[in-house]
């Protein structure tokens, strides 16, 4: 599934609210696969009475079956562009889970360290590839800046010492405000776990690299 991955360059430009486009053709490829959404519940129960009630809910688990004792299940996350305290709250769950036999290992899919470093650099090329050199042009490809965003590139294009390039403002302005250093990428995810976040659940840590990008529009497949 990861392998076969690709994101062109329009959808990472286009997406709006809600999940994106690649993450959905992975979330069904996942499920075709029967990696299902599960919700644990762990109960505490003192002499027949339950006292607590907790419950943890994995967008994909498959449990595996082999040469070892019982059943053993894998949980895996994919955190395409959220904001990046939810690595805490998956690798917390995993290790939760973890402790109580759940599961055997928590699995976090995320950007990888070029793809977040090549990001400005495919957004640029897209902006010069379709020409966007005025807020008109931003959209004409169906974008609609905010005005704190707008009145931003505003600001680095006519400002009297160096300024900006519209394409390089927008680019900055849209790079910074999407993808910025708080969302989900990889070095966000290894800060927490360099710091022992989800010790001791064993992790399968997995950083999309900058070569899924695509510039020749491909997948929409029931996108």
């Amino acid at each position: 599934m990861l392998l076969n991955a690709a994101i062109p360059i329009t959808e990472i430009i286009g997406s709006g609210g809600g999940e994106a486009k690649g993450t959905r053709r992975m979330r069904r490829a996942l499920n075709d696969l029967e990696w299902k959404k599960v919700n644990f519940e762990i109960k505490k129960i003192i002499n027949g009475v339950e006292k607590e009630s907790i419950s943890h809910e994995v967008d994909h688990v498959k449990s595996f079956t082999g040469d070892f004792d019982g059943n053993k299940s894998v949980a895996l996350e994919i955190e395409w562009n959220n904001k990046d305290p939810f690595f805490d709250r998956d690798l917390e769950n995993f290790k939760r889970l973890h402790a109580e036999g759940a599961i055997s290992v928590g699995i976090i899919v995320t950007r990888g360290a070029s793809l977040q470093e090549e990001l400005r650099n495919f957004v640029h090329r897209f902006a010069l590839k379709r020409g966007i050199a005025s807020l008109e042009d931003v959209a004409r490809v169906g974008l609609s800046p905010t005005k704190r965003q707008q009145d931003e590139i505003r600001k680095r294009v006519e400002r009297e010492r160096k300024p900006l390039e519209f394409a390089n403002a927008w680019t900055d302005s849209f790079v910074s405000d999407k993808f910025g250093e708080a969302t989900t990428h990889w070095r966000k995810l290894m800060d927490r776990v360099s710091r022992g976040v989800g010790n001791p659940c064993p992790l399968l840590l997995i950083g999309l690299p900058a070569s899924i990008v695509t510039f020749d529009a491909q997948p929409e497949a029931g996108a």
